[in-house]
């Protein structure tokens, strides 16, 4: 783990990218604060996502409450709006 400033970051930030792309995480920081980590991503390929839709049951009544939300929300926002 490496250790930066915000300034050496921001002079810096095209190297500092490859780094993080090669494994390096770098700890940013602003007057000896730690203010944010930089590293790389994990490289996803959607397994995750299929198991959690596997594994996790919706309520069925669910996309029907979103809907109905959906349309009180625009029903709200266009009366108000005067019409052109």
């Amino acid at each position: 783990m490496k250790t930066m400033t915000a300034t050496e970051v921001s002079r810096n930030f095209a190297s500092v990218l490859d780094m993080a792309e090669h494994g390096e995480t770098i700890v940013i920081t602003r007057g000896g604060r730690r203010l944010a980590t930089l590293g790389p991503t994990s490289a996803g390929n959607g397994a995750a996502l299929k198991e959690f839709f596997a594994t996790h049951h919706f309520d069925e009544s669910f996309a029907d409450d979103v809907a109905a939300v959906r349309d009180l929300l625009t029903d709200e926002v266009s009366a108000s709006w005067p019409d052109a």
